[in-house]
């Protein structure tokens, strides 16, 4: 034990986890994208935008790591996975893809929020 809080090593994990996966969709779009669905330029450019949305929410957070910062930032994810959803339903060529992007939103909007309430509570 190193004696930090838990939500300081959360609130790290967070957000090196989401400067990672922002470079990643940033960087290398395809490797992510072919397993789930069609390497599309249009589908690798939304990919590279949503990574750089990645990069400048880590960034607010960073400057502001403030309970209600990552609230806000969880209720962006949390639109995007229903976005994401909304596709998946409509759109049978993108389906995998957007499952799978629904996913991982959805998991960044719960460690959005856990990061919250662990924030409140320091």
């Amino acid at each position: 034990m190193t004696g930090r809080p838990p939500g300081r090593a959360l609130r790290r994990a967070a957000l090196t986890g989401r400067v990672a996966w922002g470079a990643l969709l940033l960087v290398a779009p395809g490797a992510l994208l072919r397993p789930v669905g069609p390497a599309t330029p249009a589908a690798l450019a939304t990919l590279r935008v949503l990574g750089a949305r990645h990069l400048v929410q880590a960034a607010v957070t960073v400057r502001r790591p403030a309970p209600g910062t990552f609230l806000a930032g969880a209720a962006v994810d949390a639109v995007h996975a229903l976005s994401t959803l909304a596709l998946a339903a409509v759109d049978r060529r993108q389906r995998h893809a957007a499952l799978a992007d629904t996913a991982v939103a959805a998991v960044w909007a719960v460690l959005g929020a856990t990061t919250a309430r662990h924030e409140e509570e320091s």
